[in-house]
């Protein structure tokens, strides 16, 4: 019976991490000028994020993290600046 249940175990964890958004593919959709809305379709909601605002001016880091893979934008005002892709 345990080793039914370790199997179980070990594809429901692949099936898990293959439906993972944080991907090089999804990072090629992003391009700069693109609305925080429309980043958040592709990617989800960021796993961390940093916000600032300076005499009307917002800004924000937003990194997604996933397996090895990480994402890092750079928002100003709602909209990419930046981006940038790891793989660890």
């Amino acid at each position: 019976m345990k080793p039914k249940i370790l199997l179980a175990a070990a594809v429901l964890t692949l099936a898990l991490s293959a439906c993972s958004k944080i991907t090089a593919e999804n990072y090629a959709k992003i391009d700069t000028g693109m609305a925080r809305a429309d980043v958040v379709q592709i990617l989800g909601e960021p796993d961390k994020t940093e916000s600032s605002s300076l005499l009307g001016i917002s800004g924000e880091n937003a990194v997604w993290e996933s397996h090895g893979t990480v994402i890092t934008l750079r928002l100003v005002n709602g909209v990419v600046l930046t981006k940038d892709l790891q793989k660890h």
